[in-house]
């Protein structure tokens, strides 16, 4: 009887394979399907066009990185945590990570122009002063006004055109840096013309815009990293967030060690110096530095961080304009700062200004207390004799000198100050 059930069974199953066998070769594509696998659940990230400031656009910085935003080729660090969230829009800055193949991520600062607050503040002055309503289609507004009308019949950056803009970059605009702003602005296709040609309307208000606002994105494409200038590299920009190379602000090496310190010291000193005489003949001077001004990249090389308070005056052509920039004010002149703002003269700008900010506001922060005390002493009063010194030129490159000569020895060569290991080892330069 068992013998009988077990011959009944097994007759059944060759049948049944059978008629599955026959089913699949009568329908061809179900026989060409794969097996099922596990679905896989994609991760949804909250991402939009506001916390972008792409719905600002095109009273914005541009749109040439959007896609990595959005494809989730550059994430925000919270990004990599199990909750996918998006940080506080109202941070000026962020840590991201940005990559080019998928597998391999390097770490990117993620910037505004100015803070979300600030931002805002200015779009509802815009609409206020220019349409006498509370909101209003930023771009329509901004291209009634009398400025952007004279950008669009120009064939040519001329100063006229940036008078009286509160950026420190252009209180001195000489016709060569603005042929340099043309021919090299990244977020359009590169021309290498000095001509405007090349720039659609949208392009003209987007680089008026940023440089109404805030200068910084300008000066990392026009003075590149690649060709030696101290500079994170730019990325990109997508919206009112801009993507550089990234760097930990000098506040973070306030307590290094003194080797580390004295570096960075030197490095600073020598930033500085070449900003004042280079192969372009281009002077840099600050307006204002702080803690954040200048950053450090992970092979310990010292960069500027924030270019937006770097001015700039052509020590070839000198500056193209003669009047009083107040006279010109209008609404890109007031969209960061008061429009009551007072200018600083561009002949009252001293090559040693920057100098002496430094000595005063933060190399006696990072040299503080780190060396032996008869070093220390030769060290402060190199420091307070530079600070009190804006008015001696000579004076305050003597003192430079000789800091640089007392800090010199204090370095280390290892494997920390990875931009000069192991070069330091085979160089009395270092």
């Amino acid at each position: 009887m068992g013998h009988w059930i077990c011959c009944l069974c097994s007759r059944v199953a060759d049948s049944l394979m059978l008629l599955l066998v026959l089913t699949l070769s009568c329908n061809p594509s179900t026989a060409a399907t794969p097996s099922p696998s596990a679905p896989h659940v994609k991760a949804s990230y909250s991402f939009g066009r506001t916390f972008l400031g792409l719905d600002k656009c095109n009273a914005c910085i541009g749109t040439s990185i959007c896609k990595k935003f959005f494809k989730e080729e550059i994430r925000f660090d919270t990004w990599l945590s199990s909750h996918l969230k998006l940080p506080p829009s109202y941070l000026l800055s962020y840590s991201g990570n940005y990559t080019d193949d998928a597998k391999s991520w390097r770490l990117v600062d993620i910037t505004r122009l100015t803070s979300k607050y600030q931002h805002d503040r200015a779009d509802k002055h815009i609409c206020t002063s220019l349409l006498k309503t509370k909101t209003c289609s930023l771009e329509r507004a901004l291209r009634r006004t009398h400025r952007f009308q004279k950008w669009l019949r120009a064939k040519r950056l001329t100063p006229d055109l940036v008078q009286g803009l509160s950026s420190p970059m252009l209180r001195c605009p000489s016709q060569r840096l603005l042929d340099r702003i043309v021919r090299r602005y990244a977020e359009v296709p590169d021309a290498g013309s000095i001509y405007m040609d090349h720039l659609t309307d949208r392009d003209k208000l987007r680089l008026l815009y940023t440089l109404s606002v805030n200068s910084h994105p300008i000066l990392l494409q026009i003075f590149p990293d690649v060709e030696g200038w101290p500079f994170p590299r730019y990325l990109g920009s997508c919206g009112r967030l801009l993507v550089s190379a990234s760097t930990r602000p000098l506040r973070d090496f306030y307590d290094a060690a003194p080797e580390v310190a004295a570096d960075l010291a030197l490095q600073l000193l020598a930033v500085l110096r070449s900003m004042g005489t280079n192969d372009l003949n281009y002077f840099f001077y600050f307006t204002h530095v702080d803690a954040g001004t200048f950053g450090v990249f992970s092979n310990g090389h010292l960069f500027i961080r924030d270019a937006s308070t770097l001015g700039i005056i052509d020590k070839e052509e000198g500056s193209q304009l003669s009047d009083d920039p107040r006279e010109y004010k209008d609404i890109f002149s007031c969209l960061t700062v008061d429009c009551q703002s007072v200018f600083v003269s561009c002949n009252s700008i001293r090559e040693k200004h920057s100098l002496v900010m430094v000595c005063q506001e933060l190399l006696p922060k990072l040299l503080k207390g780190k060396f032996q005390q008869a070093v220390q002493e030769k060290i402060d009063s190199f420091l307070q004799h530079c600070a009190d010194s804006l008015d001696d030129d000579q004076g305050v490159n003597e003192v430079v000198a000789k800091l640089a000569e007392l800090l010199k020895p204090l370095r280390s060569c290892d494997s920390r100050f990875a931009y000069r290991y192991p070069d330091c080892k085979y160089s009395d330069k270092y």
